[in-house]
C-alpha cells in the first residue's frame, strides 16, 4: 500500500485525481494540500510514499516544496504546463502528467512508483499522445523524453534504439511492434520491419528502383531504407 499526498491549489483537480486514484487498490490518499505551507505540514505529519504535486501555485511552486520538504517519498508532477519537464528530471520525479490526467497515463505512473523505472512497459501499455512524456531509464541517467522529440526507432534484438531530433540515443527493452502499437499512428510510420519514423522529420524520399526508396532525415547523413512492403503505404501518407 502506497500512502499518497495530493498537492494542488485547485480543489476540483484534487477531487478528480482522488477519484481516479480510488480505482487503484495499492494507493491510499492520506492527505491533501492546497498550498506549499500546508503540503510541508502534511508531508511531515503523514509521511507519504508518493506526492502528486502541482507545479504552479499562488506564491510558490512545487519545486519550492521539494527544496524544503523532508522524508523519503517519490514525486509525480501533475500540471497543465509542459515546459517544466527538464527541471522535473533534475529533482528525480517518477513521472510528469499533464492535465487533464488520462487514466491510462496515471496507471503507467503508478507502475513506476511501485516498480523499477527500467522495467519494460507491459504488452498492453496505454497508447501515447504526441505531447506525452516518456520516463526513460537508459543506463545511469533516467530522464524525461517527449514523444514528439523521437525522430526514429530501430529494432536491436529484444531492445529498440530510440534516436531523437537533438542527437540523443536511448536503448530500451521493448519490441518494435509494441512501439508501433503505442505511438500516434498519424505521426509515426513503419518504413521497414526494423524501423519506425516520425513523419514530422522527413526531409525527402528518393526512389532507388525495384520499388524501394531512401528516406532522409535532418542531422542524419545516411538515409534510411524503405522496404517494398511499406513503400506504398508511406507514399499514400506523404501525399
Amino acid at each position: 500500500m502506497q500512502r499518497a499526498l495530493l498537492v494542488d491549489d485547485e480543489r476540483l483537480a484534487r477531487v478528480q485525481l482522488r477519484g481516479q486514484l480510488a480505482r487503484f487498490r495499492q494507493i491510499e490518499v492520506v492527505a491533501e494540500a492546497d498550498s506549499i505551507l500546508q503540503a510541508l505540514e502534511a508531508a511531515q505529519q503523514f509521511q507519504p510514499d508518493v506526492v502528486f504535486l502541482d507545479i504552479q501555485m499562488p506564491g510558490h511552486s512545487g519545486f519550492d516544496f521539494l527544496e524544503q520538504a523532508s522524508g523519503d517519498f517519490k514525486v509525480i508532477f501533475v500540471t497543465a504546463y509542459d515546459q517544466f519537464a527538464l527541471r522535473a528530471f533534475e529533482v528525480n520525479a517518477v513521472d510528469y502528467l499533464l492535465k487533464p490526467v488520462r487514466f491510462e497515463r496515471l496507471a503507467d505512473a503508478l507502475q513506476r512508483v511501485s516498480g523499477s523505472t527500467a522495467s519494460p512497459p507491459p504488452a498492453n501499455a496505454a497508447p501515447l499522445q504526441y505531447a506525452d512524456y516518456l520516463f526513460v531509464a537508459d543506463g545511469l541517467r533516467p530522464q524525461f523524453l517527449k514523444v514528439q522529440a523521437i525522430q526514429y526507432i530501430v529494432a536491436a534484438g529484444s531492445y529498440c534504439e530510440i534516436f531523437t531530433a537533438d542527437g540523443r540515443k536511448f536503448m530500451l527493452l521493448q519490441a518494435l511492434k509494441q512501439w508501433e502499437e503505442r505511438l500516434p499512428p498519424k505521426r509515426f510510420v513503419r518504413i521497414h520491419r526494423s524501423c519506425i519514423v516520425n513523419l514530422d522529420y522527413v526531409q525527402r524520399v528518393a526512389a532507388m528502383g525495384n520499388d524501394t526508396f531512401e528516406l532522409f532525415l535532418p542531422g542524419k547523413p545516411e538515409p534510411l531504407c524503405i522496404s517494398r512492403r511499406y513503400a506504398l503505404a508511406l507514399k499514400h501518407r506523404l501525399r
